[in-house]
């Protein structure tokens, strides 16, 4: 594992600059100055729908290639892997969902041992939702903490923040100021 720490944030929003995304970015700024930051639009490289191959043949799956060979880079070259998903219906954003089927391929690809790789790095979650109640992101922050604990990785939490038109969540004083410390945890 890296000696310093690099993040990548996956942005789950079909829509640039959304509010997760700018929430995402202010907790950004205060990462030290040494921490590597990557960010990659999940939009951007899109992933088949997952198919289950566990029960057919040898249930081994093919090397990942294209964009899920470039999402399996990226995720391994991270200490810190920051999930940045607006709130869909109660959880994560399809593009999300996508990337995280995907894990379960990468841990039966040959040659990746992906779940032994992932362990130690670290799991967080950022979500801007439009309604003011953060118990709505309960489903959202239990498939991202129960992934975490699944693959043995350290679970840093999950930002949240109210916005539902573009740019929102920058009125929401209390998620900026949660923003500040987000990563210092």
């Amino acid at each position: 594992m890296h000696s310093q720490r690099s993040f990548l944030f996956l942005l789950g929003s079909p829509r640039p600059d959304g509010n997760t995304e700018l929430l995402a970015r202010r907790a950004a700024e205060q990462l030290p100055a040494g921490a590597e930051q990557r960010w990659l639009r999940l939009a951007d490289l899109p992933l088949p729908d997952f198919e289950d191959l566990r029960h057919e043949g040898d249930g081994g799956y093919p090397a990942p290639t294209g964009h899920a060979e470039v999402l399996l880079e990226a995720t391994l070259g991270a200490t810190d892997l920051v999930i940045a998903s607006p709130l869909h219906w109660y959880s994560v954003s399809t593009p999300t969902k996508h990337y995280l089927d995907h894990w379960s391929g990468w841990m039966r690809a040959p040659g990746v041992e992906f779940k032994p790789r992932m362990a130690g790095r670290k799991l967080w979650g950022i979500t801007a939702l439009a309604g003011v109640d953060a118990a709505d992101a309960d489903a959202l922050v239990g498939t991202l903490q129960k992934t975490a604990n699944y693959l043995r990785m350290e679970w840093g939490g999950v930002l949240t923040g109210n916005g539902s038109r573009p740019g929102d969540v920058l009125h929401d004083t209390a998620a900026l100021s949660r923003a500040k410390a987000f990563f210092a945890g």
